[in-house]
């Protein structure tokens, strides 16, 4: 069985519809999969219902900060309709779209050309994100590629490296928890934190109401695997995996394309009783 917990459509900032996503999955193999768009629920307004394979675990990418460090929270198995998570998406959003605001104006005084009009076009009222800065530089011709664009304008440091005001550590979790769902730490070895940080973070986490951690997210190595896998076990919290899918132009990140978790954990969908279709 193929369980594949963290993907994107997109509603946020993946390339497929969310049934074309589901599809897709399922071509790869994949028994269950998690969409987890970025601060938004839209894409379960859109599924189509018939669909029955993959199995369909409803979830989001909830952003928030640990230190002024930005994390991501996945929530799964939520129940898409909770009003306290519908809220707080409509909260996020609003940080969302001043944060484009503030980027846009950046870029300007830069020398760009005002491109928020744009990529509000392309994020088609969905939350808009960096990658559709990007998206727009590509199409416009300021940059080469999506990677030249976070390189040159939008990655760390640079003038489109804008801070959110996004909602706590605790809230967040508190509004996955509500909408019955399970808080994971996404992608922990991305935040390229220190083994001392990271344990500090991962603590903070499950003292906020957190109960599972990615072990493994995409193609990593096995030391990081092992390592995830123990700060899994020390802390009790369950393991989950994934492949932050985003678009098929990523190799390393197709549905399903990750090594199996480690055997001396616990995996996350083993502490549900149901799931939903």
């Amino acid at each position: 069985m193929i369980y594949d917990l963290h993907s994107h459509s997109n509603a946020s900032d993946g390339s497929l519809d969310p049934d074309d996503l589901l599809l897709h999955a399922a071509q790869s193999g994949v028994d269950t999969l998690a969409i987890t768009d970025h601060d938004t629920l839209a894409a379960f307004d859109r599924i189509d219902t018939r669909v029955t394979r993959p199995r369909l675990v409803p979830g989001i990418e909830l952003s928030t900060s640990w230190r002024t460090i930005g994390v991501h929270i996945v929530g799964l198995n939520i129940d898409p309709a909770s009003a306290t998570l519908r809220r707080g998406v409509r909260q996020q959003q609003r940080s969302r779209d001043e944060r484009a605001r503030i980027i846009a104006r950046r870029l300007r005084s830069k020398g760009l050309p005002d491109m928020l009009e744009d990529v509000l076009r392309i994020a088609d009222g969905e939350p808009v994100s960096r990658p559709h800065f990007a998206r727009h530089m590509v199409s416009a011709g300021i940059a080469r590629d999506t990677r030249a664009a976070f390189r040159k304008y939008l990655g760390a440091g640079k003038p489109g490296d804008v801070r959110h005001g996004w909602a706590s550590l605790p809230e967040i979790v508190r509004w996955i928890l509500e909408a019955g769902g399970t808080a994971v730490l996404a992608h922990p070895a991305k935040y390229r934190l220190t083994k001392t940080k990271l344990q500090s973070l991962a603590t903070d986490f499950r003292h906020a109401g957190g109960t599972a951690i990615e072990v493994v997210c995409g193609r990593q190595s096995l030391n990081t695997t092992t390592h995830l896998a123990k700060l899994s076990r020390d802390l009790e919290l369950a393991a989950s995996c994934g492949s932050d899918f985003h678009s098929g132009d990523n190799r390393w990140s197709r549905p399903g394309g990750f090594p199996p978790l480690p055997d001396d954990v616990r995996p996350v969908w083993t502490t549900w009783q149901t799931y939903s279709k």
